[in-house]
């Protein structure tokens, strides 16, 4: 597998699926889009373990660690899924772009890491952007403050289970992570969709049908696997980079082809988001790189 080409697949996956997920729900209600698509990538997962002969651990940690996953997989997607039904697919990755800096928070205050100033400013700047797009949610769409509020506890319980499943530390192939979450989270979707809505459709138009199929392959499967990819073969701060790049695509794609309005205050909203992540990722780099250039430049 190529770098540049999972790098360049991962974004256009990224890019694309907040999209995929309003149109899931078309005519079908969200919670038969979410729970069809899991169940569909939970089989896919479970095969791709099974067909590359993947190992895997049913110790009680590594058993604690797949109920982490699962939970935060329900959490994350329950709360995404209807949030989007509000607001435009754009802000769902503008706002879900915010999760790095969220994780850190809360790696801080429960794995003990370090937040040091720039990634304090990092998180103020942030907070600005995404107060700037609930604040322009009031004002434009109906119930678009509810979708923003929605869309924040998915970020919230994903990063807070991505940092529980940290400190577990089960040592487990992402594969197997993501079939053994969910495993886990299928049962809550179906007693879920069982419980508020229970009707099948009477049919499946072919675009909710072809939106759940692909966030089921590329959304659940092969994204995971590409970015799971990246990760043991790139750098940290070259993978943060699909972060920034994919809420401006999906602003993009949302405006094309599902013609959604991005008003200037959105605009600003997501340049401080973008602002605060690459703060928070690298500015103490930068700080280290000026020093040393800074001392070069006094020796001579």
């Amino acid at each position: 597998m190529s770098v540049p080409l999972a790098f360049i697949g991962v974004v256009l996956i990224w890019s694309t699926t907040p999209l995929a997920i309003k149109w899931s729900g078309d005519d079908v209600g969200f919670l038969f889009g979410v729970t069809s698509r899991m169940i569909l990538g939970g089989l896919l997962a479970v095969l791709s373990v099974v067909i590359f002969r993947i190992s895997y651990s049913m110790s009680a940690r590594a058993k604690q660690a797949y109920f982490a996953s699962g939970l935060g997989i329900y959490m994350a997607m329950l709360f995404g899924y209807w949030g989007a039904r509000y607001i435009p697919s754009g802000w769902i990755s503008v706002i879900w772009g915010a999760s790095p800096m969220v994780t850190g928070v809360l790696a801080s205050i429960f794995l003990g890491e370090r937040l040091t100033l720039f990634r304090s400013i990092g998180l103020l700047s942030g907070l600005l952007g995404l107060s700037i797009i609930f604040l322009q949610s009031t004002m434009m769409i109906e119930n678009a403050t509810l979708g923003v509020f929605l869309i924040v506890i998915g970020v919230f319980a994903q990063t807070s289970t991505a940092v529980w499943i940290k400190k577990i530390d089960a040592k487990q192939h992402g594969l197997v992570m993501s079939a053994g979450g969910l495993i886990v989270s299928i049962p809550l979707f179906i007693l879920t969709w069982f419980i508020f809505d229970g009707n099948l459709p009477d049919s499946v138009p072919a675009r909710s049908g072809f939106s759940i199929l692909y966030l089921a392959v590329f959304g659940s499967l092969i994204g995971f696997s590409l970015y799971y990819f990246l990760i043991h073969h790139v750098e940290a701060s070259k993978v943060s980079l699909i972060t920034m790049i994919t809420p401006v695509t999906a602003l993009l794609l949302g405006a094309y082809l599902n013609d959604e309005v991005v008003t200037s205050n959105i605009i600003i909203g997501t340049v401080l988001i973008l602002m605060g992540l690459m703060i928070f990722q690298w500015g103490d780099k930068w700080l280290r790189l000026s020093a040393k250039i800074l001392s070069l430049v006094i020796r001579e």
